[in-house]
């Protein structure tokens, strides 16, 4: 089988370690766009565009890379919550025609009701997942080309057309990542993959199964994938070393006080992710090269796979084994950590291209004489 590896851009800013330290750099759009084209020179297939209140604008950074990348999906953030739907559809549809068809859209409700507040928007927890109902089936009418006229609990649109159809048919792929009841129900009505974070192998295997089962009362079916970080390095030590590394800088005090941020969310994903490690540095290791170190201090994706490539190759098959065919990765600094990953790992993926050069003489010098091989 062939996989959709996907990158991550890191539009709140990047770093060598978790924290504050003196080695953060600034998500600036020449950043941006240097990971991107690397990203899509190494051949990852995708770059996932993130949200919320510290990252820049998923939308403009999106079209920011059109005209730097050729080939690369870009999976930007469709907000349910914030966004009109027939807006929304318009500006789906725009950008899949400058894209050329390359865009995809990653579903997000929204997980954190005081974020949301100061977006002006007040929902609890089932009722953003019930307006994000009302909303995608508006949406997908739209692109659809369909004259919508709706009137549900949240949402109510007369006369709704969008007049300018995306490239992608029958709009651009949608994803979506979300663990409670609600998450799922929506998953199995509207998306077209869904996306875990990285739980071990047997708590996604529940949620695989929960969702395929919904999806089959609608008559659908649904591509799964994870969303992980990666810390790949020559050897197991080395990378052990380096994610210890990562968070060498942080003190017990931001922990504490990123946790109790967490805990105040309503969001089931980030309580399944703290749940992991209880905040706790001696609580990391949550399964064969599964590392839950980013989750100290880090929102949503709280988890990493450690090791040499081949580990991590072997723990990706166990997540393949179930029937993901997609992952959305990233590591720190994100820059240099997509290089590692696609030279390291890519040789061992099915339908990955090695990016390297094997088995050759090369000393990078303007006289690297081939005269070696013979001798």
């Amino acid at each position: 089988m062939s996989l959709d590896i996907f990158w991550f851009l890191p539009t709140s800013g990047d770093t060598r370690y978790l924290g504050k330290s003196d080695f953060g750099r600034a998500p600036s759009n020449a950043y941006l766009r240097q990971i991107a084209v690397t990203a899509e020179h190494l051949g990852y297939d995708g770059l996932l565009i993130p949200t919320g209140s510290s990252c820049l604008d998923p939308w403009v950074t999106a079209a920011s890379l059109v005209p730097v990348t050729q080939r690369i999906k870009l999976l930007v953030a469709l907000r349910t919550s914030l966004g009109n739907p027939t807006a929304s559809a318009r500006q789906a549809a725009t950008l899949d025609q400058a894209l050329n068809g390359r865009l995809l859209l990653n579903v997000v409700p929204g997980g954190d009701a005081v974020e949301l507040a100061g977006d002006g928007i007040f929902y609890d927890h089932d009722a953003r997942y019930a307006a994000g109902d009302e909303f995608l089936t508006i949406w997908r009418k739209l692109l659809q080309g369909e004259r919508v006229d709706f009137e549900g609990e949240h949402l109510h649109v007369e006369g709704a057309q969008n007049f300018f159809p995306p490239v992608s048919k029958p709009y651009p792929p949608l994803y979506f990542g979300g663990s409670s009841p609600a998450a799922h129900e929506l998953a199995a009505k509207h998306v077209d993959a869904y996306l875990s974070w990285g739980e071990p192998p047997e708590a996604v295997a529940q949620k695989i199964a929960d969702v395929r089962e919904r999806a089959a009362k609608y008559g659908r079916t649904v591509r799964f994938g994870i969303r992980i970080h990666v810390i790949v390095r020559e050897t197991s030590a080395e990378a052990w070393a380096a994610a210890d590394r990562l968070i060498s800088h942080l003190s017990d005090e931001e922990i504490e006080r990123a946790q109790q941020n967490y805990a105040r969310m309503d969001s089931e994903g980030q309580r399944r992710m703290a749940a992991l490690h209880g905040g706790r540095r001696d609580q990391l290791v949550v399964g064969p090269n599964l590392w839950a170190g980013v989750g100290l201090v880090r929102g949503g994706a709280g988890t990493a796979l450690v090791g040499n490539p081949e580990e991590v190759a072997a723990r990706l098959q166990e997540y393949i084994d179930l029937g993901v065919d997609s992952f959305v990765l990233s590591g720190y600094p994100h820059l240099e950590e997509s290089i590692r990953f696609a030279e390291l790992v890519f040789p061992l993926l099915p339908g990955k291209k090695p990016v390297n050069l094997r088995d050759q003489t090369l000393t990078g010098g303007a006289f690297d004489a081939r005269a070696t091989e013979s001798r």
